[in-house]
């Protein structure tokens, strides 16, 4: 999976598909055509409240990219914005939170680029493409919190809460266009993939899908979402396809919704 994706999904659409779910309104994000890379992105979790004990489903903004616990800096999130499946419950930066820290990330989908090559009168550029399921995707994925020791322990700032996405090969029309996909949760196994208590590696592996079985909806979008200073529903609109790779059934609408969940 590349480094962008859309999120528009609000908390009360997530409460009508989710169930019950707590957040704070202040805490809101808006939506965002082209999340990038540190930009803070929602994300449903569980967490044991201290007050009663009671383990409640939270939507919270965790910055994408995860920044380990025993990191010195954050300054290699960037590089973690995924988190390959095959060595999620092993590697060091992940494998604490694959056992006791995950979440889901909703997406209306991603990007991806490909590079079409020079012509005579054309220098080569990467085209981007817009994959999705036409409807909501759950990204899996896990957070982590880092403590800043340059900051007094009552500081807010002192915690940093990140995120990271996991991923696997691509398969049918998603490995057209990459050889890496964002693995999701179906709704019916978030008690399971959500709880902090159920931390069985081949279990929690069991839960995750190839969004749509790996057959997304691809189609090309105009290069502008090429610059994430570019940001709104016209990064959504279909492109002419230079590589062919995109489906020849018609367009999903450019501003998709949250169809089904997929």
């Amino acid at each position: 999976m590349c480094g962008r994706f859309v999120s528009t999904t609000t908390p009360q659409d997530l409460v009508s598909l989710l169930g019950e779910l707590r957040w704070d309104p202040a805490e809101t994000l808006a939506p965002s055509w082209n999340v990038a890379p540190t930009d803070p992105v929602p994300a449903v979790l569980e967490r044991l409240d201290r007050d009663t004990g009671e383990v409640l489903r939270q939507l919270r903004p965790l910055r994408w990219g995860l920044v380990p616990s025993w990191s010195k800096d954050p300054s290699g999130a960037a590089r973690m914005i995924n988190a390959r499946s095959e060595t999620v419950d092993t590697k060091p930066a992940f494998r604490k939170a694959f056992a006791a820290r995950r979440c889901v990330i909703p997406a209306d989908g991603y990007y991806e680029w490909r590079e079409v090559p020079a012509t005579d009168d054309r220098r080569k550029y990467k085209q981007p493409y817009f994959l999705s399921t036409g409807g909501l995707m759950l990204m899996a994925g896990l957070y982590e919190f880092w403590r800043d020791p340059s900051r007094p322990e009552d500081d807010p700032l002192a915690w940093l809460a990140t995120a990271t996405v996991i991923t696997t090969d691509a398969t049918d029309s998603a490995g057209r266009v990459h050889d890496r996909m964002p693995l999701t949760i179906a709704p019916g196994n978030l008690p399971t993939w959500l709880s902090p208590g159920h931390t069985e590696p081949a279990e929690l592996h069991h839960l995750l899908r190839r969004p749509a079985d790996g057959a997304l909806r691809v189609r090309a979008v105009p290069p502008t979402v090429n610059s994430v200073r570019n940001n709104g529903p016209e990064l959504l609109a279909t492109a002419p396809d230079p590589l062919g790779l995109a489906d020849l059934s018609p367009p999903v609408p450019t501003d998709p919704g949250l169809g089904a969940i997929r």
